[in-house]
């Protein structure tokens, strides 16, 4: 009786071994080929223009569920105003500029979100469509804007270039010949804080389910509760929104 119940007994577990090896085999796919594949971790970045600038974004995810995904990014992009108009510059180096503007900005981002998927893929060419929502502070780098005017001199003929801060109330555009160097300003940075919530949605297109090829579109606002000033004679801003579109690549493991 024993000898028979053990026998029974070693074939459901070897039955049962069988069944999990097939399983971890349909499972477990290293050509990325495989819509089953539950991948755990991904990482992406992406390149995006938005309405106000273009930057660059670091995005590491983990799966909670089979169709969402917890993650946190960083972010770094430049920030214009709606009113900013380039003019050509007379001086020899040609640099246009950007009159009225005050200071340059760039904004670095961290955030916390949610990415869950609306539609998965039905095969290995067709789209799979997410959408992700996210949270957390933001850093302007607010760098004055220095132009080249030319500086007075007591010689008509002689004429010497400068490069000083722009001031609405001494300059006007025809007084501008170029705009200072980027590096004009960097001990006059200031800081202003900020908080941002995102919402994208994204449309995955790889050819691979190991692989992150995706288009992503959204929306950004960004609170500052001390107002960002960009351009001269126009209010500083505590509310600014933007749409942004950008490509993602990345990869996914276990």
């Amino acid at each position: 009786m024993f000898k028979k119940c053990f026998f029974s007994l070693y074939l459901v577990l070897c039955s049962f071994l069988l069944n999990a090896q097939e399983t971890a085999t349909e499972f477990y796919d290293e050509e990325g080929t495989n819509l089953n594949v539950l991948y755990r971790n991904d990482q992406s970045i992406k390149a995006f223009v938005n309405t106000r600038g273009f930057g660059l974004l670091f995005r590491r995810c983990k799966h909670q569920t089979i169709k969402t995904r917890s993650f946190y990014e960083f972010d770094i992009q430049t920030l214009n105003s709606f009113k900013e108009v380039s003019s050509d510059g007379a001086a020899e180096t040609k640099n246009s500029f950007v009159f009225g503007k005050i200071n340059s900005i760039l904004l670095l981002r961290g955030a916390l979100g949610v990415q869950n998927v609306i539609f998965s893929k039905a095969s290995i060419n067709a789209v799979e469509v997410r959408y992700s929502f996210s949270f957390g502070p933001t850093l302007a780098f607010a760098k004055p804007y220095y132009v080249q005017v030319f500086r007075p001199s007591v010689s008509p003929i002689i004429k010497q270039s400068e490069i000083v801060k722009f001031d609405s109330e001494k300059f006007t555009i025809d007084s501008i010949i170029g705009r200072g160097g980027l590096l004009y300003g960097m001990d006059e940075i200031v800081l202003y804080p900020a908080l941002t919530a995102k919402f994208n949605l994204s449309f995955e297109y790889a050819p691979y389910t190991n692989l992150i090829r995706a288009i992503e579109t959204g929306i950004s606002i960004d609170y500052f509760p001390k107002a960002l000033p960009i351009m001269a004679r126009n209010p500083a801003e505590n509310l600014i929104f933007t749409l942004h579109v950008g490509l993602v690549f990345g990869k996914k493991w276990f």
